[in-house]
């Protein structure tokens, strides 16, 4: 899936497609809206992300001019400006969903997730290894016919053991790619979700675990 990405905080925008990037979409930055709508223009994109305050065009403009021009492809706000009336506005010039400054970074993604469902274009990954599938697109583990919800954060988690089975993961790297925008987290936030998954796990009967590597890290093992 290929995203772009239009915010003139130039540090936003590159924190911002490094973490969709590793939640494996493809993605553009601009920092202006002159360029956004010469990107968006084009309907390449799976969606946009669209701030409102931008030099040369803001991004209500962008997105009418998008509209206008027979431009479908779905649109999220995301600007520091949250009161209803600008809601309001940004739905009224077209956009498909608003997220207000400042956000975490797993309720981003889940709406960007949630935006492409609705516009038919997202099929949403099942990632399997042992016995174990981790649907993405329902953010739930399963077994069989047993499945568990996961919370966004235990969710992120998982995602990071399956994508990378067997491989040894330390907690400051875990800590850095699901909270790495939380100062106010510690270290111990991944022992506890780890622990938290590692229950889940044993409540769908899989014969996948967490191990620890004492020193090292952890890693997704198959006992089966």
């Amino acid at each position: 899936m290929r995203l772009l990405i239009a915010e003139d905080d130039l540090d936003l925008a590159e924190a911002l497609a490094v973490f969709l990037e590793k939640h494996q979409y493809t993605v553009d930055a601009v920092h202006d809206g002159s360029a956004a709508l010469d990107y968006a223009g084009t309907g390449d994109y799976d969606a946009v992300i669209l701030d409102i305050m931008m030099p040369k065009l803001d991004g209500l403009q962008v997105l009418a001019r998008l509209r206008d021009s027979g431009v479908s492809t779905p649109v999220m706000l995301l600007t520091a400006k949250g009161e209803k009336d600008d809601r309001v506005a940004g739905f009224n010039s077209g956009a498909d969903d608003y997220l207000p400054k400042p956000f975490a970074p797993d309720e981003l993604l889940a709406r960007v997730r949630a935006m492409l469902r609705r516009a038919g274009d997202y099929k949403p990954a099942v990632l399997r290894f042992g016995d174990l599938e981790l649907d993405c697109g329902s953010g739930a583990i399963r077994r069989g016919g047993r499945s568990e919800r996961l919370s966004g954060r235990e969710f992120q988690v998982m995602e990071l053991f399956m994508r990378s089975p067997r491989v040894i993961l330390p907690a400051e790297r875990i800590m850095e790619r699901v909270w790495g925008w939380d100062a106010e987290a510690e270290i111990n936030v991944v022992w506890v979700h780890i622990s938290n998954l590692r229950k889940k796990l044993a409540g769908v009967g899989s014969s996948v675990t967490i191990r620890a590597s004492r020193g090292l890290g952890y890693s997704l093992e198959d006992r089966g």
